[in-house]
């Protein structure tokens, strides 16, 4: 028997209509929406039919309100805060970040280039430009920030949305710092001209559609990275021997010293 046509209410379209904008990651975590007047003439629906669809979010933890206005909500932070302090602490965490990102990192960018829709390319072309001028002016501070930026273009381009929001956490544990500190990595000699041409060759592989070409890149930029971040470790390390040594030796002079004093 045919089942009779279900009549869908307005506020259920519109709060399924959002709801698919945060899972693509077009709206992102802690931001703000527009204006309720605003939202409501932009998607061409009443203002109390919004209300509903909005409340019917925030029931659903996807959406907060606040006195500035509705934002999205940072559903990943139940995750990411709790993990944070777990891995802070572990010395795996470094190594298995770079593991799993050498068995997914290649595999996202060959589908970016398979997937990759004109207003992909175009945001990956902006960020590769604007990756140049950051490198030549030497600012560190907007080369970092391009960097996660590119990736997540190139996972958005993958248009795989668990991938896209699991990568997001991870890039949200680097910047904190965790899996790895950037800025100690990037003053290494060569470092920062050799991440510049790691990722203009991810970018020329998924822009030109070569999936293969896309992957061996990725690849290739996990790799690098992960062995500057070994050698960045392990100067760390000898460097924290030599100053232990240098305070043993204080140590000792003064107890000698001391020791003299006394005996005379």
């Amino acid at each position: 028997m045919t089942e009779p046509i279900r009549h869908v209410p307005l506020p259920e379209i519109i709060a399924q209509r959002i709801q698919t904008l945060i899972l693509e990651g077009v709206l992102r975590p802690g931001e703000r929406l527009m204006p309720e007047r605003e939202l409501a003439d932009k998607l061409g629906v009443s203002r109390p039919s919004l209300r509903q669809a909005l409340a019917a979010l925030e029931g659903k933890g996807l959406l907060v309100p606040s006195k500035s206005g509705t934002a999205v909500a940072k559903f990943l932070d139940p995750i990411v805060d709790p993990l944070v302090g777990l891995l802070a602490e572990d010395e795996r965490a470094g190594a298995d970040y770079f593991e799993y990102r050498l068995a997914i990192e290649a595999h996202a960018s060959g589908l970016a280039a398979l997937r990759a829709t004109e207003p992909d390319r175009q945001a990956i072309r902006k960020c590769i430009n604007d990756m140049k001028e950051a490198h030549a002016a030497a600012d560190g501070t907007a080369e970092a920030r391009l960097d996660v930026t590119l990736h997540e273009l190139i996972y958005e381009a993958a248009h795989n949305v668990l991938l896209l929001h699991i990568m997001r956490l991870l890039h949200n544990l680097m910047q904190r710092g965790i899996l790895y500190n950037r800025d100690q990595v990037s003053r290494m000699p060569g470092v920062r001209d050799s991440w510049l041409e790691q990722h203009l060759a991810i970018g020329a592989a998924v822009l030109a559609g070569d999936s293969r070409a896309a992957e061996h890149a990725a690849t290739a930029h996990v790799k690098f990275t992960l062995t500057a971040v070994e050698k960045a470790r392990a100067e760390e390390i000898r460097l924290a021997t030599s100053l232990r040594r240098i305070d043993r030796r204080d140590v000792v002079a003064g107890a000698a010293s001391d020791a003299g004093v006394v005996s005379e």
